[in-house]
């Protein structure tokens, strides 16, 4: 059974960049692995948005983790949303928690952590982490493990 039957993004012969988050979609396939608890990581090294008082470029890398229920993200459609926060002046902590806010009410997953690894400006480092746990508290311990477990992974450890 194909996932891809209602997906437009992914395959279409020209690519349309959103110019806004709010122009953005986050299009969705079915789970088919729904018996499964799984990590589902996404790095994206490229974002930038801008400061929104000064307008300059902001640049970080998201790590964006979930653990599917029904729904799961379609990748292109993903990096197409984080590619429309280019002209979007937020925050770093506001970004973050849009990312998260928006996947969470799109996936409604048993898991989601979005990490904004932003770039040093003027000393500091903002680096916001937002994570939830979905209402099946069962799965929380085995969710804690997996994620433990792509963390060594990715730190190399």
């Amino acid at each position: 059974m194909s996932n891809a039957k209602g997906l437009k993004l992914l395959g279409a012969s020209k690519t349309e960049y959103p110019n806004s988050p709010d122009e953005a979609v986050l299009e969705t396939f079915e789970n088919q692995h729904r018996g499964q608890v799984y990590l589902v990581p996404f790095v994206c090294t490229e974002f930038t948005s801008l400061c929104p008082k000064t307008g300059q470029p902001d640049f970080a890398q998201f790590e964006i983790i979930y653990v599917p229920r029904v729904k799961m993200i379609e990748s292109k459609a993903l990096k197409l949303y984080l590619f429309s926060f280019r002209n979007s002046g937020e925050f770093h902590e506001d970004v973050t928690n849009r990312i998260f806010n928006d996947l969470w009410s799109t996936l409604r997953p048993h898991y989601l952590r979005v990490f904004g690894n932003f770039t040093v400006r003027g000393g500091i480092a903002i680096k916001p982490l937002v994570e939830r746990f979905g209402s099946n508290s069962s799965l929380r311990q085995k969710i804690e493990s997996l994620v433990h477990g792509w963390d060594r992974l990715r730190l190399g450890l």
